[in-house]
């Protein structure tokens, strides 16, 4: 009942949703829509939309039906009841020129800019439009402010919900404001700037009104971005799994990406997700000049990037790692870089090259950074996930004895093998990177050669037992 949107049943639909239609003055009735079948994504944003045309065009009617109303009376009236009635008329004709003018305003794909503009016009006086957290995103008028001070939090709250409640705009100091609200979720404000108080019932009228619009502006926004969003992320993940090139490429270009150029994939990862997201497209764009094709996966979020052309001796990855540590604000994270590719269809291979540079990256010493599938040597040939059966194998045929002995006895005599070799067998460098002492070094080495019976001095030997202890490493993650 009212003012309220929600699912509701009826004999022989599958699916019933009944929206709530708004106008100027409160509720303006519901509109049911009744399916054989739940509607797809797509249709759900074209209902929304249609519905918002609806509570536009019964505000159009109701100013009308008093135009006219106003019209007929005067016909009947005596002299001074007369002169009310042609003002009345002269005042609902002023209120239907403001609400053609904002929605051809609306209808000439200016924005909230135009929508403001739009007010300011007709008022007289300073517009602002903010978001729903105080952000100023328009100003029409004198006086816009260059610093914009948000409002504290809470008052900030107080102020939507009191604005919330009231169906007339409501007084905020030296403001006169009103919200743009679809339904429960307030997508932003408008204000007239009004410290003299001069703001009468035709400026209250544009000024809701102009609410209204920016309502159905807002949601188109948000409607074509979460469209978009969702595309580029079904894009992204049919690429992942494999798609062919022809209709990859048609699809990217009907989203603003050119895949005809070599791309490359990589995997993000950081300690703090929350906004990663956003961070990632905005480093993009900061970072390789171009928008970003990507989407939320369990490993991290998926990257589909063009091979820069120029990288004037720079990593364009590392600066793509500064950009997005700048964003969160949080170090540790690490970025996984596939090989680049010339066709769309290698992006499933770049995809598994970039989680598998990922998974060394965090594996090793340093686990922020960036690493690169061409940069990994002999853990390319390592499998790390998948059918890894083989290589189970061999590290347990060099490695074995020695695994045991440190689960039953609590040492680190493979951990200790592993750094050996990766110092090159350097003594010093290997006791600073196991944070021990020389002479604890030289007895691990001899229990090692006795629990193992490998002769560390033999090539062969070293070269099996470098590779095992990688493949063990990698498997791991053990710094």
């Amino acid at each position: 009942e009212g003012d309220v949107t929600g699912a509701a049943a009826a004999a022989g639909a599958a699916w019933v949703m009944v929206y709530a239609l708004r106008a100027l003055g409160g509720p303006a009735g519901q509109l049911v829509v009744s399916c054989a079948q739940e509607p797809t994504r797509e249709e759900l944003v074209v209902l929304r939309i249609l519905v918002q045309q609806t509570s536009l065009a019964l505000t159009t009617a109701r100013l009308r039906r008093g135009e006219r109303t106003a019209v007929r009376e005067r016909g009947t009236a005596s002299p001074g009841e007369n002169d009310r009635l042609a003002a009345v008329v002269a005042d609902l004709q002023r209120r239907r020129e403001a609400h053609e003018r904002l929605a051809a305003a609306v209808a000439a794909e200016t924005g909230e800019a135009g929508i403001a503009a739009e007010v300011h016009r007709l008022t007289g006086l300073p517009v602002a439009v903010e978001d729903a957290f105080g952000g100023l995103r328009a100003w029409a008028g004198p006086g816009r402010p260059e610093n914009p001070v948000r409002t504290v939090r809470r008052r900030r709250t107080a102020l939507l919900d009191e604005a919330c409640r009231s169906p007339r705009p409501v007084r905020d100091r030296d403001r006169l404001v009103a919200v743009a609200r679809p339904r429960d979720e307030v997508l932003g404000v408008l204000a007239l700037v009004d410290p003299e108080g001069r703001a009468g019932e035709y400026e209250t009228f544009v000024l809701q009104h102009g609410a209204l619009m920016l309502t159905v502006e807002l949601s188109h926004q948000r409607n074509l971005a979460e469209t978009e969003l969702r595309l580029r992320r079904d894009l992204v993940d049919d690429l992942l799994a494999g798609t062919d090139a022809v209709g990859a490429r048609a699809r990217a270009e009907a989203l603003g990406h050119d895949l005809t150029s070599p791309h490359r994939v990589l995997v993000l990862r950081w300690p703090a997700e929350d906004g990663l997201v956003r961070a990632v497209e905005h480093a993009t764009r900061a970072t390789l000049g171009t928008t970003a094709l990507l989407a939320r996966h369990p490993d991290g979020v998926v990257l589909v990037a063009p091979e820069p052309e120029e990288s004037n001796g720079r990593c364009p990855w590392e600066e793509l790692h500064r950009a997005v540590t700048d964003r969160v604000r949080g170090d540790g994270g690490a970025i996984g870089v596939g090989a680049v590719c010339r066709d769309p269809a290698g992006l499933a291979r770049s995809y598994q090259e970039a989680r598998r540079a990922l998974t060394v990256r965090l594996g090793s010493g340093r686990p922020s950074g960036v690493t690169r599938y061409e940069d990994l040597g002999i853990y390319r040939v390592l499998t790390v996930d998948g059918d890894d059966g083989e290589v189970r194998g061999y590290v347990r045929e060099w490695l074995g004895s020695l695994l045991d002995y440190d689960t039953t006895s609590g040492s680190e005599l493979v951990r200790t093998v592993w750094q050996y070799l990766e110092q090159g067998g350097n003594y010093d460098a290997t006791a600073r990177a196991l944070v021990i002492h020389r002479s604890t070094l030289r007895y691990r080495l001899r229990r090692i050669r006795e629990i193992s019976g490998h002769d560390l001095g033999a090539v062969d030997t070293r070269l099996n037992l470098h590779v095992a202890a990688r493949a063990w490493h990698l498997m791991h993650g053990v710094v």
